[in-house]
């Protein structure tokens, strides 16, 4: 608590404070995502191969990935090492921020909030991988078998990158809901009772979102929705054992 007599430069001092932690946390994460994508650049092109294998296994004989415009033969493959590297550092950026925001939080939060923050990274790298090695063959598959006879598939490497980053992103942010069901729970915003009874508005703004967040072709959408909808029963077991956990911990101090 400040007192009256304190100068304004005085209840300025913590917020300048807090601005240059801010700016520094700032800079060690960009930094850190900067560092990633230097060692990693030498390697694009085997990055972009990589990424393109579930299409790539799956051309017709004869057929490749192209270059469509001049300069996305550097530009597709720099603007995947990027995100790599990105991705790469989410952790470290994420532990930048926890040690910001971690002084203002009470000791009960702190406990909830590191597993929480854990779980959200790890739940973002699964999505990125099922959508790799369980989506993309599938959807890929369905796409160059369903083309007409005389069409030949020659996919635009540039093409080809924004539509699977829209992939990796959609079922990465998929995969938190067990997070955010938990989140709701946990806060008190909603109930367990409550968030069963809307199962069926629940599965349709699943298959809504995996329409809005992928192609528009059905498989790809069913891909995303019905995941979405068995995290979100993940979410809700995860709720209960917290309100069981709650109420046995209510029950031992009552009785103590």
């Amino acid at each position: 608590m400040s007192n009256p007599g304190d100068s304004p430069e005085q209840h300025q001092a913590p917020l300048i404070e807090h601005l240059i932690e801010l700016r520094s946390r700032l800079l060690r994460a960009v930094v850190a995502v900067l560092v990633i994508f230097l060692g990693l650049y030498a390697f694009a092109n085997d990055i972009y191969l990589f990424v393109a294998q579930p299409l790539m296994a799956l051309l017709p004989e004869g057929s490749q990935m192209i270059a469509t415009e001049v300069a996305s033969p550097f530009l597709a493959p720099f603007k995947l090492t990027l995100v790599t590297a990105v991705f790469i550092a989410v952790p470290y950026v994420l532990h930048q921020a926890w040690a910001f925001v971690a002084p203002g939080l009470y000791d009960n939060e702190k406990a909830l909030a590191l597993p929480i923050l854990a779980s959200s990274v790890l739940l973002f790298y699964g999505g990125a991988a099922f959508a790799y090695y369980a989506v993309f063959p599938l959807l890929f598959e369905f796409f160059t078998q369903t083309g007409p006879e005389n069409v030949t598939v020659m996919t635009d490497i540039n093409a080809y990158l924004n539509f699977v980053l829209k992939l990796f992103f959609a079922f990465g942010v998929a995969f938190e809901i067990p997070i955010a069901t938990f989140l709701l729970i946990a806060s008190g915003a909603t109930t367990v009772e409550s968030l069963s009874k809307k199962r069926p508005y629940i599965i349709l703004g699943c298959f809504v979102v995996g329409m809005l967040l992928t192609p528009p072709d059905v498989i790809s959408q069913s891909l995303l929705a019905i995941p979405m909808y068995l995290l979100y029963e993940i979410g809700l077991l995860f709720g209960r054992l917290a309100r069981r956990k709650k109420q046995q911990r209510e029950a031992e101090e009552e009785d103590a």
